[in-house]
């Protein structure tokens, strides 16, 4: 019985502190955006998932205190994968909310031109911005078969950052072989409706600043 207690009392605490934060930063943007511009953000829309995962915890606990002894020890192993299912099946919502957690745009009140959480990917997050010019999105689980142009052969290649410069109306992604850390790329980035498509910069210079601004970046 032990188990399920500490199990249900340990969810119950991650997850209602997530539910906490986060509507903390809703009420703390809410005088400073438009409604319609709130109910965009992913967080407010996936909010739902943890409501409903915390009403599952509390109804196990309710469960388990009117439950025997006998009808416990037969049960508490089904309560226990209903909650691991729900999680397994709502577990896109859950990275991304931890991800949402981590962003720079949770208690942003900027009305802003970049693609913010409209353009954002599954696991992914905003590590840098400056408001005005740039900023930086961390990806994780975002790989890219690509042709190695040293051996003609294809590789795979993980997304480390994407970079949006809306003074120029571009965008820049840093990738690495996964099979060699040392071999990283900074390219030009075009998103497509059907497949992204990349180019080589050429600017020395142009190269050189975006490189600095990843380099600046904490990706965790």
């Amino acid at each position: 019985m032990a188990n399920i207690e500490n199990f249900l009392k340990e969810e119950q605490d991650k997850y209602e502190k997530i539910y906490i934060d986060i509507n903390y930063a809703i009420d703390n943007i809410s005088d400073f955006i438009s409604k319609e511009n709130i109910s965009k953000r992913k967080y407010v829309s996936k909010l739902g998932v943890i409501k409903n995962y915390l009403d599952l915890i509390k109804n196990t606990n309710d469960k388990l205190n009117k439950k025997s002894i006998f009808k416990l020890f037969n049960n508490k192993d089904k309560y226990k994968n209903d909650l691991i299912k729900y999680k397994i099946e709502h577990d896109r919502d859950f990275k991304q909310l931890n991800n949402c957690l981590k962003c720079s745009c949770l208690n942003c009140v900027k009305e802003c031109n970049f693609d913010t959480c409209l353009g954002c990917r599954f696991d992914s997050k905003i590590v840098y911005c400056d408001h005005e010019k740039i900023n930086v999105t961390a990806h994780h689980n975002f790989i890219l078969d690509l042709i190695n142009n040293n051996t003609g052969e294809k590789d795979k290649y993980e997304v480390l950052a994407t970079i949006q410069d809306i003074s120029k109306d571009k965008r820049y992604i840093v990738i690495r072989n996964i099979n060699d850390f040392n071999e990283k790329y900074i390219l030009y980035y075009y998103p497509g409706i059907i497949e992204d498509s990349y180019g080589e910069i050429t600017d020395v210079e142009e190269f050189d600043y975006i490189a600095q601004i990843f380099s600046s970046c904490n990706l965790e």
